[in-house]
Formats: C-alpha cells, structure tokens, sequence
C-alpha cells in the first residue's frame, strides 16, 4: 500500500529533534539527568522548571521519534525490498553511527579537558588510548541511531522469514478506541515500573549504552509505528480522539505532575525515590510517564495533522536536515556553552538564551553538511 508523504509527520520529527537539543541544554543548565557538560550549582526555581521540563519531553519525544522512524521504515521497505533497505539503513545509520563514535565522540571531549570540566586520569593522548580499546558503540545521543539500526535488522529478519501478504484497504483495523489506549497506557507503566525494579534511572548497558529503564516504552512505539503504517493509523485517528488526548495530557502534566512531585518528596531533593525500586513514587511516576506519552503522542499527531500538514522553505529545509541535526548537536551545544561559560547570569535566562541561538545553529551547520558532496546519501 503505497503511501505519499505526510508533512506533518515530518514536521512533528523535527519538533522532537528541536526537543532533544533543548533538553540536552536543560540539563547544563540544571534539568536533572546526563550530559557531558553541567553548569553547577543552580538555583531552585530553576531546577525545578527544568526538572519539569525535562521530565514532560523525556515521557514521550523519544517514544515519538521511535513510532515515527518504524513509519517511515516500514513503507522504505516496502519500496526497496531487503536487500535495498538494509543497505540504505547500514549507509543512513551505520555510517554515521562509527563517524561520531570513532571521530566526533572522542574529540568533544577535549574542550571539556581543557576548560577543566572533565577531569581525567594522564593526557588527552592516553584517553584516547583507553577509549579505542574498548568495547563501546552508540555513544551520546547516538545510541538512538544504534537502536534504530538494531530494529533495522530485525524488521529485515521477521519480513524474510514471514512473508507478508498484502491485505486490502477494507481489512485495515480501525484506529484504537479511547478505552484502548488507557489500557495500553496502563500496562506500559506497569511494565515500565517492572523493569525498572532491576534496571533503574542511570543504569545502562555500557557496550552499547543503552538505558534499559526507558525500552518497554521504546519498543512498544516501534511496534506501534508499524502496526500504524499498516493499517492507515496516523491519518486515521479521529479528531475526537485527539482532542481527549490533549485534555488528558494538559491534566496530567498541569495537575498530576506537581501533585505526584510534592507528595512525593522531589521538592525537597529526594527524587531519587521516583527512579525505580519498591516505592509508591517509582509506580506513580512510571504510570504518569506512559500515561502522558500515550496522550501525548496522539494528541500531537491529529493536532500535526490538522493544522501542520504544510511547509514552507524554512521548515522543509529543517525537516530535511532534522537527522543530520540530531547526528552533530552534541558537540555544536557543548562548544556552545563552553564559550558562554564564563557569563553569569541567572540559569533559566541563561538556557532560553543559549537555546535561541545555537538550536537555529545546529540546523544552519546540518544544513550545510548535507550540501557536501555525498552526503545526502547518507543524512
């Protein structure tokens, strides 16, 4: 079932790649989770605008990205058969993938060396030493392109061994009902809570730099995302179904999160019990998350569709380089905020600031790499 191509779809990705830059920079400037580069010590409005901030975006951008990316796979499959596919996905993924963990990776930490945020044990030379011998792949924010290569390969496996056999349009499941993606809500935070009991907030897989604690909810959006394609889901959703999801999200962000945040005790630093374990807060927050994911997710898509499904130049050239953008912001942010460290204003001024300038920047320098020879192929 050929398929044109949604603008709208395009334009929710580049939505969440917008998020992930401006999440990143959150969290140098106090957010609470990973980065290479942290501006401490912070104030506590700040930290707890962007703590709020982060956690809204962390429950679903990255789902979304994930639903979207099997989408778009499943028809490029469709398009170009296995052979074709996977060697466009070992090109489009794989290529970039080694670039930024032999190349870009290990030389972005230099300039954290040398302004004295990341202390390591002898030269940068015996860094890079340790780096390459071991084991390591999906550094960063590339972990994601890893994970989208992984089901990649899958996908191929699963479409050759089970043939597919083409199914009319009558066939074709109708959207969920509300009640339907409640309970699909549900059993994710449950799972996601499960999981979490062995695999909390931080611990990942180091070879492959995966955080397990997120996958039920990554894992489902793929699988998700092809069902989707299939049966015609992302145009198909009703209006209605759309605008309870936007009201559930607004209650769950607006209501439920400030609620379960001060009941819970994260306003008072201990925010640890909401990362995993025995904890009523670890379920509490595992339920919120998918929950909000869920409605988010369908609130965006019918709202993308009804009122985004267009471009303009600007947003056709951000859509176009949205990957290319998320492959090298990494380093662009962190030189970016290396060279306004020594500016001291205050933290949440300081975020919107940075990030109205160097979100613009990473999509201007994605742009002009993929108007290098060759590169379009590959981003």
């Amino acid at each position: 079932m050929a398929k044109s191509r949604l603008l709208f779809v395009d334009n929710l990705r580049t939505l969440m790649i917008v998020l992930v830059i401006l999440v990143h920079l959150s969290i140098t400037y106090g957010g609470v989770g990973g980065w290479y580069y942290y501006e401490r010590p912070t104030t506590e409005p700040s930290f707890i605008i962007l703590a709020f901030f982060n956690a809204v975006c962390q429950s679903f951008f990255m789902g979304l990205l994930f639903l979207l990316s099997a989408y778009l796979a499943v028809g490029s499959y469709d398009r170009k058969g296995p052979r074709l596919f996977l060697r466009d996905r070992l090109l489009r993924l794989g290529v970039p993938l080694l670039v930024f963990e032999f190349v870009i990776h290990p030389f972005q930490l230099y300039p954290l060396i040398r302004a004295g945020a990341l202390h390591i044990e002898g030269s940068f030379g015996d860094l890079l030493a340790r780096y390459y011998r071991s084991f390591h792949i999906g550094s960063g924010p590339l972990w994601f392109v890893e994970t989208l290569l992984i089901f990649a390969l899958v996908y191929t496996a699963i479409r050759v061994l089970v043939p597919r056999k083409p199914r009319p349009d009558a066939n074709l499941l109708a959207p969920p009902r509300t009640w339907v993606i409640l309970a699909f809500a549900l059993v994710l935070g449950i799972l996601t809570f499960v999981i979490r009991l062995w695999f909390p907030f931080g611990w990942a897989f180091g070879p492959l730099n995966l955080q397990l604690c997120f996958f039920v909810q990554y894992i489902a959006m793929l699988v998700v995302g092809v069902v989707a394609y299939r049966n015609d889901w992302l145009v198909r959703v009703p209006k209605a179904t759309g605008r309870l999801a936007l009201g559930l999200a607004v209650f769950l962000i607006a209501v439920v999160f400030p609620v379960m945040f001060i009941l819970g005790g994260a306003a008072k630093g201990n925010e640890v019990v909401f990362f995993g374990g025995w904890h009523w807060q670890a379920f509490a927050y595992a339920t919120w998350e998918q929950f909000t994911c869920v409605a988010m997710i369908t609130a965006l898509t019918v709202l993308f569709r009804e009122r985004f499904n267009r471009q303009g130049r600007l947003a056709r050239e951000a859509s176009a380089s949205s990957y290319a953008t998320y492959i090298i912001h990494a380093p662009v942010i962190i030189l970016g905020a290396l060279a306004v460290r020594h500016i001291t204003i205050y933290p949440l001024l300081k975020f919107v600031l940075v990030s109205l300038v160097l979100v613009p920047l990473c999509f201007a320098l994605a742009a002009g790499i993929r108007r290098l020879p060759g590169a379009r192929r590959i981003v």
